[in-house]
């Protein structure tokens, strides 16, 4: 059974940092897409950025194109999102996702993963 965690969320200043974290279980690492995805309050869930397993390929939304960085520990067991020069609109709900699938390119469309995590709060203010 495939259980992802996430946290690291928490409120910081216009400007500011956080990591994010999603412990992974029972998850075929070798092959397969991983992803960060986030939902504001009245807006549909959004791609962030996506992790190729087996060959380390990254995908980044615009939005967030050279402030966020995916990556992963392998021995960990853990896909992290580093996040800097936070913004007001970055605040959301941020989910871990991952399928096993092997895709030519990880997409950042959310019904291409089958498993998701619980979500961690992220609240960024001016």
């Amino acid at each position: 059974q495939v259980q992802l965690v996430e946290s690291g969320g928490g409120s910081v200043q216009d400007g500011g940092s956080l990591t994010l974290s999603c412990a992974t279980s029972g998850y075929t690492y070798s092959r397969g897409c991983m992803g960060w995805f986030r939902q504001a309050p009245g807006k549909e869930r959004e791609g962030v950025a996506t992790y190729r397993t087996r060959d380390d390929s990254t995908i980044y939304a615009d939005s967030v194109k050279g402030r966020f960085t995916i990556s992963q520990e392998k021995e960990k067991n853990t896909l992290t999102l580093r996040m800097n020069s936070l913004k007001p609109e970055d605040t959301a709900v941020y989910y871990c996702a991952a399928v096993n699938l092997n895709w030519a390119a990880c997409p950042l469309n959310e019904a291409a993963y089958n498993y998701w995590g619980q979500g961690t709060q992220v609240t960024v203010s001016s």
